[in-house]
């Protein structure tokens, strides 16, 4: 009947359906059930490893439930939320330590080591430039300090004093005791400011230095000094935002760069001598020259060409000291009036050649100003004839690269009123101007875009930094700092503000030449390859960073030799921050182990899964034992 359902009905796919599914539910429950009661009842075999920090935890999954199964060991240790690394066993790579090196090695320069100049030329001080030991000489222990070592005096206070415990030589006290450098006063050094052409101190030298140019409105803010002492020029400019490479050969007076480090000021072991100076062309607004005995007007004046070559156009170079107003010292320097004259000639004749312009000489003070173009030197024959403008070269080039006894060729200008290469900011605004060097395109592969993303990017990454070490982010904290692979001085410029100075390293075998931007932004450093040492002295960094570092020098020179490297120059108690591929800084942290580092492997600021991580490492105090022979 129409309306009525036959008891003989056949079901419908839809019932079948949901009545498989009611099967099939009961079946896997029971299955899960049966699972889980049976893996909790069964004994662990007797052949399980014990579980290890990164194992403790053990999640099981069986299709429809997720088991947490704890250990007794879970209730006993926090919950460890770090990021762990670890390289596999049989990636080639030996884990060793590191002994102390004698006490003797304790103020060792591998470059500039006294022993080894002596095989070299006394002609032009080409002993006194750097020569690195073989590879076979290399030193595999590391540096002690001198026993008693202390952390530096704070900045400003270190300008003034260090501890003697930290430097322990007397020699500069005898030897330049009229000159009031520096002082012994019972367990410290002190550093009154004086020098040999500044008897009332550094600071009333500088104040007459700035009554004849302007240091003041920062169109000035880089300089160099040539034949440094302690340093007291470069250390009393910081007050004025004026920062100053100031640099020595090793000598006699062996410590005095070191004394200029210990004070907080920037310095490095060097001298004008066959080679250039490890600078870029263009990067100093000043050069400086107080009696440094360097004879500027011999050998062709190939010394000012090369002082030519670092100055910026426009730039000052600025002697005091022989021969200038040597008509009223000539009896005090124990020369005669005709060796005093003759030299005063041979350096005008020179400077004269170079285009440059004497501003004014007044007392013992002379001043020359580099032009700020070519335009007219190249237009006049007798400024063409000598020195020649050198035949198309780097102008930048400067590792073991050969002075010569030409005229670097400026950028060329349109009009005589053009600053060749661009004109640049006063300071602090160049500092996040756009460089000339990266608006022309000069530096391949480096655009505007590139520079004002970097900006951005330092930013973020210090304050990173200062959360994973406070002490970063206390002002004051660390004053030397070195940054081994600086590209644009982004890290240098994120600090700019805090008690401190950065030295930026452009490494030779970088892709891109970025140290004549860096200066061009107000800042400073200088050329180096990390297979060999730097010219400076044990213990002169109070912080380290390293970006890339070691993928850069993959399979160009060992690991363990650059960390060496920094473990000399980095204080007892100072801080590093390596950023690299995860692999190589699995690596790094074993040698960071061997070196007796305390250190941590942790996340990108982007988050963990960036392949790249950073360690961050301190340095632990330690010293020569107290019965060692230090001292003089």
């Amino acid at each position: 009947m129409a309306g009525q359902r036959s008891p003989y009905h056949t079901p419908t796919a839809t019932q079948l359906l949901r009545k498989d599914n009611v099967l099939l539910t009961c079946t896997v429950f029971f299955l899960c059930s049966f699972f889980y009661l049976f893996g909790t009842w069964q004994p662990h075999a007797t052949n399980t490893p014990t579980p290890t920090a990164t194992s403790l935890r053990t999640t099981t999954t069986v299709n429809c439930a997720s088991t947490t199964v704890s250990t007794a060991a879970d209730s006993q240790k926090d919950l460890d939320f770090t990021t762990h690394h670890s390289a596999t066993k049989d990636d080639g790579f030996t884990v060793k330590t590191y002994p102390p090196c004698s006490v003797n090695f304790s103020e060792y320069t591998p470059c500039q080591d006294q022993k080894r100049s002596l095989k070299f030329p006394r002609d032009r001080l080409i002993y006194r430039e750097r020569h690195c030991p073989e590879k076979n000489e290399l030193l595999k222990c590391r540096i002690p300090a001198p026993y008693g070592y202390k952390n530096p005096f704070k900045w400003p206070a270190s300008r003034d004093l260090a501890w003697y415990a930290n430097v322990p030589h007397k020699d500069l006290t005898v030897e330049k005791a009229v000159q009031n450098w520096i002082r012994f006063e019972g367990d410290r050094f002190r550093f009154p400011g004086g020098g040999t052409m500044f008897p009332n101190g550094a600071d009333a030298y500088i104040d007459d230095i700035g009554k004849l140019i302007n240091l003041t409105d920062g169109s000035i803010r880089t300089a160099i000094d040539t034949g440094c002492g302690v340093a007291s020029w470069g250390a009393y400019l910081l007050s004025r935002n004026i920062i100053a490479m100031s640099f020595a050969p090793r000598d006699t007076h062996e410590a005095q760069v070191q004394f200029a480090l210990e004070r907080g000021v920037p310095a490095l072991i060097g001298v004008i001598a066959s080679k250039r100076l490890p600078y870029p062309s263009r990067a100093f607004d000043m050069a400086h020259c107080s009696r440094c005995l360097i004879p500027w007007g011999q050998y062709d004046g190939v010394y000012l060409i090369e002082v030519d070559r670092v100055l910026r156009p426009g730039g000052y170079w600025i002697l005091s000291g022989p021969p200038i107003n040597w008509e009223n010292h000539w009896r005090g320097w124990e020369r005669t009036e005709e060796d005093l004259n003759d030299e005063q000639t041979q350096i005008e004749k020179v400077a004269k050649s170079l285009c440059w312009k004497k501003l004014v000489q007044k007392g013992d003070l002379a001043i020359w100003q580099k032009p700020f173009n070519h335009l007219n030197c190249k237009t006049n024959p007798k400024f063409t004839q000598n020195p020649p403008f050198c035949p198309v070269q780097n102008p930048d080039s400067a590792w073991y690269t050969d002075i010569e006894t030409c005229l670097t060729q400026l950028p060329e200008v349109s009009n005589n009123e053009e600053v060749a290469g661009g004109a640049l900011a006063n300071w602090p605004k160049r500092l996040d101007m756009v460089p000339p060097r990266v608006s022309s395109g000069s530096i391949e592969g480096v655009t505007s875009d590139i520079f004002l993303e970097d900006l951005i990017l330092w930013k973020k990454r210090i304050s990173y930094y200062k959360t994973v070490n406070n002490q970063l982010g206390q002002p004051g904290r660390y004053r030397n700092l070195l940054d081994m692979n600086a590209f644009l001085g982004g890290f240098a410029a994120s600090l700019v503000d805090d008690p401190s100075w950065v030295m930026n390293i452009v490494p030779v075998e970088a892709k891109a030449d970025t140290l004549g931007a860096i200066y061009e932004r107000g800042l400073i450093g200088t050329y180096q390859s990390w297979c060999e040492a730097m010219s400076t002295y044990p213990r002169t960094y109070d912080f380290i960073h390293a970006d890339s570092v070691f993928t850069l020098y993959n399979d160009r020179c060992e690991m363990e030799d650059i960390m060496l490297e920094m473990d000399r120059i980095l204080r007892p108690e100072g801080s590093v921050i390596i950023r690299d591929d995860v692999d190589l800084l699995v690596k790094v942290k074993r040698i960071a182990d061997g070196l007796n580092w305390e250190s941590q492997i942790v996340d990108h600021e982007d988050g963990p899964l960036v392949r790249e991580k950073l360690l961050f490492a301190v340095k632990l105090y330690w010293t020569a034992p107290a019965d060692s022979d230090q001292g003089s």
